[in-house]
């Protein structure tokens, strides 16, 4: 009896989130949450959930620029160690885009377990700005290396992370950004104080925050003087820049 082959698993591209536009001048790919070892694979349902909100507010706010917004579908729901796995279909994702579009910058925008693997991946030549919203990240081992840092050079960066997070340790993002600083300027992470690791309490604001980065990182759109106070400030007072109620409402732009 011939050896059944098992089945190649391949990341895909979920559809474009919005009207797709006629030209592409730049792409947000959405990399949802994980878990640190798992070999299933995640329904198409529980990979957009946790970024759909994001998706469609960066697609609205980017219909007019030619923004293509996309969820990555990973191969596997599991980050898998020395695999990184979810890195991995990261870097194919920005491969996939310039194949699609051609050469036009990407953000690589992540969510727990996503946001790892889009600060990971940001070393991909398409890439220009990362937004990694409640990072998880490992904790520290002094027998295993540190969180790379050296892909970010030449990329702008946000972190955002709720203070009251149980699941990804906030202080953890915080020493990763220090880190990051020293390399690359621009850098800045924002502290939402007493929301948890999905950031509901505050979702409008982290909403308008992450349209204000973007924006503002693919199209040169101003950014607010919060996020430019950010980026220029030394550590930790741009690392720890706390996200203000209401923020979005009345930005203030230079």
């Amino acid at each position: 009896m011939a050896q059944e082959l098992t089945p190649v698993r391949t990341a895909r591209l979920g559809r474009a989130l919005g009207p797709e536009p006629t030209a592409v001048s730049g792409a947000v790919l959405l990399l949802p949450g994980g878990e640190e070892v798992s070999g299933r694979r995640p329904s198409a349902l529980w990979a957009a959930a946790s970024v759909r909100g994001l998706g469609r507010r960066l697609a609205r706010a980017g219909a007019g620029e030619g923004l293509a917004v996309h969820a990555v579908h990973y191969r596997y729901r599991g980050w898998n160690g020395d695999e990184a796995r979810l890195a991995a279909d990261a870097a194919w994702a920005a491969d996939e885009i310039v194949r699609r579009y051609g050469d036009v910058p990407v953000c690589l925008a992540g969510v727990d377990m996503g946001a790892r693997a889009a600060l990971h991946a940001a070393g991909h030549e398409a890439v220009n700005s990362v937004l990694a919203m409640g990072p998880w990240l490992p904790e520290e081992d002094m027998a295993a290396p540190p969180e790379p840092v050296r892909q970010l050079v030449g990329r702008r960066v946000l972190l955002v992370h709720g203070t009251k997070d149980e699941r990804c340790d906030p202080e953890l993002s915080f020493r990763l950004a220090a880190r990051a600083k020293k390399a690359n300027r621009d850098v800045c992470r924002f502290e939402v104080h007493s929301d948890g690791h999905g950031l509901h309490q505050y979702r409008a604001e982290v909403l308008a925050l992450a349209e204000d980065f973007v924006m503002g990182a693919l199209f040169g759109r101003a950014l607010s003087r919060p996020v430019e106070d950010a980026l220029a400030a030394p550590p930790p007072l741009g690392l720890r820049m706390p996200l203000a109620a209401g923020f979005g409402k009345s930005l203030r732009r230079r």
